[in-house]
């Protein structure tokens, strides 16, 4: 049975949300929010996105495209931020998420810059730009989660990062990725909201 995923994302990239829902072949039970809920009060529509969506799912599918970053202003990205807020939230009536972020295809060269030689280790790490000019801060933080170290294994994040391509080749291996990681050490070091 396939886990149960809400997907994030933004007017913008609903084509790729409907492909995810319509045309992939993935196992998955589908809580993601299809239609506006007719409100203007904010902290309603964010209690309805709790209750009746992510309370019940465990992994949040999050579409990293041009207009989710955090430079484009809090009231901007309020709902993304607090759909991610509330699926990391551990609490009464709610279960922490596993987050997967997919790059969308027109973010892949601003988000994977190749490799660098790092001036404190001298070693080769990949470049990976997760930052207030790819996505939010709730992604961001929880990617690159803070180590003293200069660089991150995958066991040093809590946040699954994956190309449009290669998750449209394997959805199930990523979904199962992020789910995973809600019993790892890692889970204990989330910032819910930064």
């Amino acid at each position: 049975m396939g886990h149960r995923c809400f997907i994030s994302f933004k007017t913008e990239d609903i084509l790729y949300k409907d492909y995810i829902q319509q045309d992939l072949d993935v196992d998955m039970i589908d809580h993601s929010l299809d239609k506006a809920i007719n409100s203007d009060n904010l902290d309603y529509i964010m209690r309805k996105i709790r209750e009746d969506y992510l309370s019940t799912s465990t992994v949040t599918i999050f579409l990293i495209g041009s207009v989710s970053n955090e430079n484009l202003g809090g009231y901007e990205q309020r709902f993304i931020k607090r759909e991610l807020q509330a699926s990391l939230y551990h609490g009464i009536g709610n279960t922490q998420n596993g987050i997967l972020g997919i790059v969308l295809p027109h973010m892949y060269n601003n988000v994977f810059l190749g490799s660098i030689v790092c001036p404190n280790c001298k070693q080769t790490h990949r470049s990976v730009a997760i930052n207030d000019l790819t996505t939010i801060k709730e992604f961001s933080c929880n990617y690159y989660v803070p180590n003293n170290k200069c660089s991150w294994t995958d066991d040093d994040r809590y946040c699954i990062l994956v190309k449009w391509d290669d998750f449209v080749a394997k959805p199930n291996t990523y979904i199962d990725q992020a789910f995973d990681k809600r019993s790892m050490p890692i889970a204990n070091n989330i910032t819910v909201r930064p």
